[in-house]
């Protein structure tokens, strides 16, 4: 293990261990190099790496503190890796979403309050009187936040809201209302809301579990069609050069 390695490892573990509590203010350079038994250069490093983990945050002209620690925070990397993904890397984002989504709805239901419920009936009351791609896709994303953070595990919902980006920007792509597809989604959307309203935790894990094959179907649409148009964008056939008789 290199230097830096073993810096970073060092400064992580009095993180870790409570050391360094979240909020708490980093020692000086040199007092800090000396506690962690290494070179002031390599220290500086581990700094680096660490805030860029979100780990450590730095406050100009005040210092650098450990952050908050919060899923959110630590959780970014996953978040910028998904909206980098593209094509086929976007469904392989719907199926962790597939795996995990269901079982949190499970839990909401099993944890949701009634006042969070009522929120989610107003919003879905709104949906059904909104005809504007951009709007109804923004509601829906909002539904799906609801019922994760109704599942009361912060983990979690930092996870699925950071895997829903690539889904948003494919929809983005095509913002014409498929009528069928409205409907569907809205039926689904009730299905899931009447499991959690019931406190079904089974029926809420099936209904999401259909709503988001559902979505995964539609999105492998969404994608072909985009990759046959830039197919055939790129293959037609040009025009010989007129001869001049």
């Amino acid at each position: 293990m290199g230097l830096t390695d073993t810096a970073i490892e060092r400064l992580r573990a009095l993180i870790v261990n409570g050391d360094l509590s979240p909020g708490a203010r980093l020692p000086p350079e040199q007092q800090l190099a000396a506690q962690l038994g290494i070179s002031r250069g390599s220290t500086r490093e581990a700094v680096k790496a660490l805030t860029h983990a979100r780990m450590l945050s730095v406050k100009r002209g005040d210092g650098t503190y450990v952050t908050s620690l919060e899923p959110d925070e630590l959780l970014h990397g996953i978040t910028l890796a998904a909206e980098l993904a593209r094509n086929e890397t976007v469904l392989d984002v719907l199926e962790v979403r597939r795996l995990l989504e269901p079982g949190a709805t499970r839990l909401a239901a099993e944890r949701i309050s009634d006042g969070e419920l009522d929120e989610i009936a107003t919003l879905l009351t709104v949906m059904d009187d909104t005809h504007d791609p951009q709007d109804f896709i923004k509601l829906d994303v909002e539904f799906h936040n609801r019922i994760v953070e109704g599942a009361g595990n912060a983990w979690l919902t930092a996870v699925l809201r950071g895997l829903s980006e690539p889904t948003i920007r494919a929809r983005r792509e095509r913002l014409t209302f498929d009528l069928q597809v409205e409907e569907l989604t809205r039926a689904q959307h009730r299905d899931i809301y009447t499991a959690l309203r019931e406190r079904d935790s089974a029926l809420a894990e099936a209904a999401a579990l259909a709503h988001i094959c559902s979505v995964q179907r539609g999105l492998r649409t969404i994608l072909l069609d985009n990759d046959n148009t830039h197919h055939n964008n790129n293959h037609r056939p040009t025009l010989a050069p007129r001869k001049d008789t």
